[in-house]
């Protein structure tokens, strides 16, 4: 059995506009500058904590009046009905393809708090479809492996049969600190070159090439897949 780990903010979802807003509305909120979205884009990935340090760049802000700015954003987006975010391209095809294998399991490990992933898949009608759910709110930021590895206490299955798929250099180094495997997205907010420095097995260029980017991972799986089909 496999367990694949999707990251959410720029691998399945393109949130960036609402994370973007959401900090602005923070920043603002205490009288702060806010930061420039090229520098919001490049820190998606960590809990609010360490994402708002790493913006604060060394001056003395109120840290947490700054996130709980930003998830009051949030609350005050979803209200208003201004809550949105698509999924990439091909995302819900390629999860809904999975979930009808047999030999995987899916799960998500995110940054976003679980009310974040909660408004996720209830937005884009993925109920039943993650099996363990790893989130900010009881994990350490990426790229600590506390989330993969919780993920695979829950379902039982071992770093060499786990991959986190995620779109920055946090996924990558998240995954090779739990000792499994990650393969990286381009669509997202970091860098291909950087994804691959920092441990990427390969990089997607869309969500069409992942099936293949998991077979060169686990090849014996694909060579027992034709076993059995050329069997039937």
């Amino acid at each position: 059995m496999k367990l694949i780990l999707f990251d959410v903010d720029g691998t399945l979802m393109d949130s960036q506009h609402m994370i973007c807003a959401a900090m602005d509305m923070a920043w603002r909120g205490l009288g702060l500058p806010s930061p420039e979205p090229a520098a919001v884009r490049a820190i998606i990935g960590l809990s609010l904590s360490n994402a708002m340090q790493q913006l604060a760049a060394g001056e003395d802000h109120p840290i947490e009046d700054l996130v709980t700015g930003y998830k009051q954003a949030f609350t005050t987006m979803r209200a208003a009905g201004t809550w949105k975010a698509p999924l990439y391209p091909g995302a819900r095809a390629a999860i809904e393809s999975l979930k009808q294998r047999d030999d995987c399991v899916l799960g998500v490990a995110t940054g976003k708090s679980r009310r974040g992933v909660a408004a996720m898949v209830e937005t884009h009608g993925l109920e039943g479809v993650f099996v363990t759910v790893q989130t900010a709110d009881t994990s350490p930021s990426k790229p600590h492996p506390g989330m993969v590895l919780e993920a695979m206490r829950e379902t039982g299955i071992g770093p060499e049969n786990t991959v986190v798929i995620g779109d920055t250099v946090f996924d990558m180094a998240m995954a090779k600190n739990a000792n499994a495997s990650a393969i990286g997205v381009s669509w997202g907010y970091h860098p291909v070159a950087d994804l691959h420095e920092a441990g990427a097995r390969s990089v997607i260029d869309d969500f069409a090439a992942l099936d293949a980017a998991l077979a060169a991972l686990w090849p014996r799986a694909r060579v027992e897949a034709k076993a059995d089909a050329g069997h039937a």
